[in-house]
């Protein structure tokens, strides 16, 4: 130790960052000894961590999955690809112990209620199974899944009777520091156990909004465990915004290096984002694309949409690609569109804590206002009507109309509003199912600091979450060159 700095750090910040309590400290007689006491229940993982930290073994790393829906099922199929390469590179074993359908209660759904968890050591099973590297695959789920029977000799996995409050029950062990749960869905009820979660000593990366977008206590409750557990869990939000996009992280840069944010607006709905762009086209688009796909030699291959439709013809595609829901009044309400700038708002000065989702609502322009109104293709008519007169205006302004959402940090304001944009602005030329958001900040006053690029699809969205999980690792594990730098989903499909 005394010629090799940061070993004893090394040492004990394996230690501290696998929750153990250390009693006593001993330094031996020989430089190349130190000896720390622990506690016995704590002993195993204590070893574990020690191992991980000097390379002498993997870094295991226990995973749970709730909402097993497009995205759930793209995370679970990226994980089983992966884990050989990430276990090769940076020494992370990745083990699927859990995955839950959806936030569903028991007593509603009894299969909503299980959760479909890995057999612990001593359970029947054939074969020779290595139940330190074992893993729920996509082949396991959808056999066990699609079976009657509630467990199976020929799987390693079983149902095990839960829900959200006993998820991190089948995630937590003992004998493991890194224990992981991934929220694929958006449902309000889920949102409510992130606290609960966090408090347990999961680590939780989320792509559900609704946990910082919910009641004000809810929110309290993340932050004052955050506050209290915060060196030993981590909440990972950056897919709450933007989908793969690193909007999140590219605030934190701003405000963590000194800079002020004074405004921040963009375009943040997928669907509004496609259905208006389809309305009315920018003109040159297809130009545009023409000349990337030349530039590119082929790497880009653009859609383009010159001949505007309707606006439910627009709905109607958005639809059919998977942007939106079959009933679109819950889309077109802005309620995704004031959770996304609920999460941004509580990094601006804690704004959210003077708005909340019903709020911004009220305050922003809808398109569906009659909620009595049951007749969709009634409303369709009326709102056909009205986007085509509102298109044509603009465009005698030398305009198209956008979905633009802002917060004003000095006016402490949140907006989301149908704006006619000139046709050569960055939000009239964003391409459908983009999305582009905008930071004027003290550094970035002339020109904004611009984030742009496709944020739907369950496979970039399950890509950024495990790239949330790198990042978390990046400080507890290294690569076998170097260390583990910051990562994006675009760093790691460079791992694949």
């Amino acid at each position: 130790m005394p010629t090799t700095t940061g070993v004893s750090g090394r040492f004990f910040t394996a230690l501290g960052d696998a929750k153990i309590s250390v009693l006593a400290i001993s330094q031996g007689s020989s430089a190349r000894n130190i000896s720390a006491v622990v506690y016995t229940s704590e002993s195993t993982r204590a070893l574990r961590a020690v191992h991980a930290a000097f390379r002498l073994s993997h870094t295991s790393v226990r995973v749970g999955v709730i909402g097993m829906n497009e995205v759930g099922l793209s995370l679970l199929k990226l994980l089983e690809e992966q884990r050989n390469k990430l276990r090769s590179r940076f020494e992370i074993d990745l083990m699927v112990v859990a995955l839950m359908k959806d936030g569903m209660e028991e007593k509603e759904e009894e299969e909503n209620g299980r959760i479909v968890t890995l057999k612990e050591d001593g359970e029947k099973h054939n074969g020779d199974l290595d139940w330190n590297t074992c893993s729920i695959t996509m082949e396991v789920y959808q056999s066990l899944t699609a079976s009657t029977e509630a467990t199976s000799d020929n799987t390693v996995a079983k149902f095990t009777p839960g829900d959200l409050s006993t998820l991190p029950q089948h995630v937590l062990s003992p004998d493991c520091a890194h224990n992981i749960i991934f929220d694929c869905t958006g449902e309000t009820n889920v949102g409510q156990y992130h606290a609960t979660w966090l408090k347990s000593g999961v680590h939780v990366i989320t792509a559900n909004s609704t946990g910082l977008s919910g009641p004000i206590k809810q929110r309290n409750a993340i932050d004052a465990v955050l506050n209290q557990h915060g060196r030993n869990v981590s909440y990972l939000r950056e897919v709450t915004v933007g989908g793969a996009l690193p909007v999140v992280r590219t605030l934190h840069d701003l405000l963590y290096s000194g800079d002020c944010v004074h405004f921040v607006d963009g375009i943040l709905s997928v669907s509004m984002s496609y259905i208006l762009y389809r309305i009315a086209p920018p003109p040159g688009a297809k130009a545009g694309n023409a000349f990337d796909e030349h530039s590119s030699n082929g790497a880009f291959q653009g859609v383009s949409f010159e001949t505007p439709c309707s606006f439910s013809e627009a709905v109607k595609e958005a639809v059919d690609l998977g942007l939106m829901e079959t009933d679109p009044r819950r889309d077109l309400s802005n309620e995704y569109t004031a959770r996304v700038l609920m999460v941004l708002a509580k990094e601006l000065d804690d704004l959210d804590k003077c708005y909340d989702v019903e709020k911004i609502q009220d305050s922003s322009d809808q398109l569906f206002l009659d909620d009595e109104c049951n007749d969709i293709n009634a409303l369709y008519t009326k709102v056909n009507a009205l986007m085509k007169e509102r298109v044509e205006s603009a465009a005698e302004k030398g305009c198209v109309p956008r979905h633009v959402s802002s917060i004003d940090v000095k006016a402490g304001t949140i907006e989301v509003k149908i704006v006619d944009v000139p046709l050569n602005h960055v939000f009239a030329i964003t391409p459908p199912s983009c999305e582009c958001v905008r930071f004027f900040t003290e550094r970035h006053r002339s020109y904004p600091l611009i984030i742009q690029g496709p944020s739907a699809g369950a496979d970039s969205t399950a890509s950024a979450l495990l790239a949330e999980l790198v990042n978390l690792m990046r400080n507890k594990v290294s690569p076998k060159s170097g260390t583990i730098s910051r990562t994006t989903s675009a760093d790691l499909a460079n791992v694949v």
